[in-house]
């Protein structure tokens, strides 16, 4: 009875970000700074690189209201008019896969790290309707997306 109730208690423990796996079409940052610090981080960098902060979302602070202690854990949708507007132009569907995401996750040893789709990867379902003009629009995206991520994570 002991071990069934030792391994039902470990099942319930929160995952960590270390537990993410390499994913196709991602792009990882490990970083040495604290939670609350990388999400500060990247909200500047998606200013200081042209793009907007449209969302925010995570359920580690309404967990907290409720009791429940959760890792840090916050998706931070970035985009502007501009790139909506041409995207828009090219394909009304892959207009839904904006703002494109941020992800900061808590590591177990108080460090964060900072993933996110990156938007080629996000944009190639749409590559048939929105053509060369799609393709460089998203390496526009890309090169936006790793420089906000490098500038926060340094």
């Amino acid at each position: 009875m002991k071990l069934v109730c030792s391994v039902l208690c470990l099942a319930a423990l929160p995952a960590w970000a270390g537990d993410l796996q390499p994913r196709e079409g991602w792009a990882v940052y490990p970083t040495g700074k604290a939670y609350d610090a990388l999400v500060a981080d990247v909200v500047a960098a998606v200013a200081e690189h042209g793009l907007i902060v449209v969302t925010q979302a995570g359920p580690t602070e309404a967990a907290a209201s409720r009791g429940i202690t959760i890792p840090g854990n916050r998706v931070i949708g970035a985009f502007n008019n501009d790139f909506a507007v041409r995207v828009l132009n090219l394909s009304t569907a892959a207009l839904i896969e904006a703002p494109i995401r941020f992800y900061v996750t808590e590591n177990e040893d108080g460090t964060a790290t900072l993933s996110y789709k990156t938007p080629s990867h996000v944009f190639a379902p749409y590559l048939n309707e929105g053509g060369v003009a799609l393709v460089a629009i998203s390496g526009e995206l890309d090169g936006k997306f790793q420089a906000i991520a490098e500038t926060a994570a340094k």
